[in-house]
């Protein structure tokens, strides 16, 4: 007996040895298995009236395939990667309208896309810019408007994902697409599935300047406004900075409160004007919290606007603006305006436009921000590089709306012309030639100023939703304000029930290289051979030859036994 507990040991110890062998070589495998992991941005997922829109899944983990496949090839387990720049937009129309099957899609865009790149590049770039920017205007207005029953991510470009999608085309054009047969790539983003966003709120933003009142005046100065809406909407919630939607009108509302805070500073310069400047959420969705702002109004205050302007996409024009109104052309009041706008730009050296549309009281739809003001029988303008008012949920800040195509010298010039125009009626100065804000005088526009804004909201997703009250941005833009107006205050609302929205809008994908099931069974066909033989070898060592084979004999039956 004391001689076979000593040999019972060295065989568990055998068998033991074989074990951690077997998990350090699953170990390995599983390791040598991922490829890369990268940020990925989810389509937007959202309801209006009930009605779904966008992506309609977040978690993913089906193969990857490219736009070789074969005809006929069933996708319903395939995740499709497209790099914009070969995007063919038939292709994705196709599956969309006729409610294709299909796993999932994942939209490659351009490095140079990201929100930490900032514009210019060279001619070549820029005209690539260009192709992109059609093809990506296309793209977002077919999948915001759809409902898709799959996952659908945006990724950006790097070395790491080119060279997966190199090989997966590689594989499709030989007509070997990756199924758990034929190994390949697989694409997993391991999520929980969306849920509805309760309350959405949404954070209008005031300031005042107070105007001089005369000597024994005792009635109420007349009001100007000066409004700009500061969120986005675009195809993916995370990537929806809107540099010129609508960043730049809100870029050009600071500074002009910053000019006309140096000039009302000094009583000696301050207008018999108060202005109002408004920064106000969910213009998106039917300029929403502007409307909820004009509401807040006690009726004199309404009553005392002498007219509002507001600013909407004014960083990517070369020589023309428009100006937006409800009331007809030949309303003098309206006329004065105009012309007062007209005679400023062309001293600028560009002209201004005037463009009418009568407000359909029996719709509730919105065009432009203006409207919310007109419907109250408020004079009103939008000031916008748009001659036609843009769709429901288009033109707010989508994908192609980034830095690349924001020129802050249109910027500056139209700051120029809204803040001479404005001057020149406060202070009742008529005649050309008037340089109120010259470029060399201390009442000059700031580039730099403008320049470190945009660079800020170019890097800012603004979708109202995803933004809490006390969000960092938000709080960024009341304390500018406050730094050039006096009684800054804050409303909070409810974002109008017509439109739902669900959160889980951006994630990490892992991209895993799988191997088929032919080399999975060769693996464990070697690696079963290689135990055995292990084993074998270990027991004859330890325990001879003898017990290796009394390991294969039959044991005896149980009548042998009981003999």
């Amino acid at each position: 007996m004391a001689q076979k507990q000593p040999r019972d040991r060295e065989m568990l110890e055998s068998v033991y040895s074989m074990l951690a062998l077997v998990f350090i070589l699953v170990a390995c495998v599983e390791l040598c298995d991922a490829a890369t992991v990268v940020d990925v941005y989810r389509l937007i997922q959202y309801d209006i009236s009930g009605v779904p829109f966008g992506s309609r899944l977040a978690s993913l983990n089906h193969h990857a395939g490219s736009l070789h496949f074969s005809p006929g090839a069933d996708l319903s387990r395939t995740v499709v990667m497209i790099p914009v720049r070969e995007l063919n937009i038939s292709f994705v129309k196709e599956y969309i309208s006729q409610k294709q099957p299909l796993g999932g899609l994942l939209f490659l865009l351009p490095e140079m896309f990201r929100l930490e790149i900032k514009g210019g590049g060279s001619s070549s770039e820029v005209q690539e810019k260009q192709l992109i920017k059609n093809v990506l205007l296309e793209l977002e207005r077919l999948l915001i408007h759809a409902k898709m029953p799959y996952p659908v991510y945006f990724a950006f470009e790097n070395d790491e994902i080119d060279s997966v999608l190199n090989d997966v085309k590689k594989n499709d054009a030989t007509g070997q697409p990756a199924t758990a047969t034929t190994g390949g790539y697989k694409l997993v983003v391991s999520t929980s599935e969306a849920k509805k966003v309760a309350s959405p709120t949404i954070t209008n933003i005031q300031g005042w300047l107070q105007g001089l009142k005369a000597e024994g005046d005792v009635n109420q100065l007349p009001t100007i406004a000066i409004v700009a809406s500061y969120d986005t909407f675009g195809a993916a919630p995370a990537l929806s900075v809107g540099s010129d939607s609508n960043g730049s009108g809100v870029v050009a509302l600071l500074e002009i409160a910053r000019l006309f805070s140096r000039l009302y500073s000094n009583p000696k310069t301050r207008g018999s004007y108060n202005l109002l400047f408004g920064l106000t959420s969910g213009g998106p969705y039917n300029y929403n919290g502007t409307h909820k702002w004009l509401r807040s109004f006690d009726q004199r205050l309404r009553e005392s606007i002498d007219y509002a302007i507001c600013l909407n996409s004014i960083g990517s024009w070369n020589d023309e603006l428009w100006i937006h109104v409800s009331k007809p052309p030949e309303n003098a009041y309206i006329k004065h305006i105009f012309e007062g706008f007209s005679s400023v730009a062309e001293e600028l050296g560009f002209k201004v436009g005037l463009k009418h549309k009568k407000i359909n009281i029996s719709n509730s739809r919105v065009a432009w921000e203006h409207e919310q003001f007109s419907r109250l029988r408020v004079t009103a303008a939008t000031l916008s590089e748009l001659s036609v008012a843009p769709e429901l949920l288009e033109s707010t800040g989508g994908l192609l709306d980034s830095r690349h195509f924001v020129d802050e010298t249109a910027i500056v010039r139209s700051v120029k012309l809204v803040a001479e125009s404005l001057a020149r009626h406060i202070y009742g100065y008529q005649g050309k030639n008037i340089n109120i804000f010259a470029d060399d005088s201390s009442l000059a526009v700031n580039p730099s100023y403008i320049r470190s804004w945009l660079d800020l909201l170019s890097q800012t997703p603004r979708v109202a939703p995803f933004l809490s009250k006390n969000d960092p941005f938000i709080m960024a833009l009341k304390k500018e304000l406050a730094d050039h107006t006096d009684e800054v205050n804050m409303q909070h609302e409810v974002l109008d029930g017509m439109f739902t929205f669900y959160d889980s809008f951006r994630g990490r994908l892992n991209i895993y290289q799988v191997a088929s099931v032919t080399f999975d069974l060769l693996l464990l066909l070697a690696l079963g051979s290689y135990l055995i033989v292990l084993f074998s070898f270990l027991v004859i060592t330890t325990r001879g030859l003898d017990d290796l084979i009394s390991l294969f004999r039959r044991p005896p039956s149980r009548k042998v036994k009981t003999a």
